[in-house]
C-alpha cells in the first residue's frame, strides 16, 4: 500500500474512532464520516467494505493505542505493586483529559446486543489485554492466588471506570485505590 492510500486509511480511522468515541456507532453514519474527514465515500469504500468494518477496524487501532498507554504509564511505577496502585493515578489522568467519555469499548459493547458481533468481540479483547496485564502484575507479587487478585483488581478498575462516566463521579478513584490498598495488604502469601 503506497504511503497516499495509507494516510488516507489512517485519517478515516482516526476520524471514525473519534466520532465513534464521541458520538456512539449508531450515530456515526458514512455521511458522517465523509464530511468530517474529507475523505470520499468512494475512497473510504476502497479500504473498509462498510460502516461496521470502518468500527471494527477504528476500535482495533484505540485498542492498540489505548493498552500501550496505559501500560506504559503503568511501568514508570518501580515496582510492580506500585504499578498496580498506580493504575488508578493514570486512570485519573485519563478521567482528567479533554473529551472523556468514559471507555469506548464499555459504550460500544452496550450499542451491540449481539455477543458474537465484532464490535463486542473486540471489547471483550480489549478487557481480556487489561485483565492479562493485571494478572501479569499480581503474578510478580508472590501472593497465593494472583488470578484472583487480578480479577479484584480488574473489578475495581471497570468499576471506576463506569462510575467515572455514568455518574460523573471522579472521587471513586479514591474509594478503589483504597479498596486496592487493603487488597495487596491482605493478599494470602504462599
Amino acid at each position: 500500500m503506497d504511503k497516499q492510500m495509507t494516510d488516507t486509511r489512517e485519517k478515516i480511522l482516526a476520524t471514525a474512532e473519534r466520532l465513534i468515541y464521541e458520538n456512539g456507532i449508531h450515530a456515526t453514519g458514512m455521511d458522517l464520516l465523509v464530511k468530517t474527514s474529507g475523505v470520499a465515500r468512494k475512497s473510504i469504500y476502497r479500504h473498509f467494505a462498510n460502516k461496521d468494518d470502518v468500527a471494527a477496524a477504528a476500535l482495533n487501532a484505540r485498542d492498540v493505542r489505548w493498552m500501550q498507554w496505559f501500560r506504559s504509564e503503568c511501568e514508570k511505577a518501580r515496582s510492580p505493586q506500585d504499578r498496580l496502585l498506580g493504575m488508578f493515578d493514570v486512570l485519573s489522568s485519563w478521567f482528567a483529559s479533554d473529551g472523556f467519555r468514559g471507555c469506548a469499548f464499555i459504550n460500544t459493547a452496550g450499542e451491540v446486543g449481539d455477543a458474537e458481533d465484532p464490535v463486542r468481540q473486540i471489547a471483550k479483547l480489549h478487557k481480556q489485554k487489561l485483565l492479562d496485564y493485571t494478572v501479569e502484575l499480581t503474578n510478580q507479587l508472590g501472593v497465593k492466588d494472583p488470578l484472583a487478585l487480578a480479577r479484584q483488581f480488574f473489578l475495581l478498575i471497570e468499576g471506576t471506570i463506569t462510575v467515572a462516566r455514568v455518574m460523573g463521579d471522579f472521587t471513586a478513584l479514591d474509594s478503589a485505590r483504597e479498596i486496592a490498598k487493603l487488597l495487596l495488604t491482605h493478599a494470602e502469601r504462599p
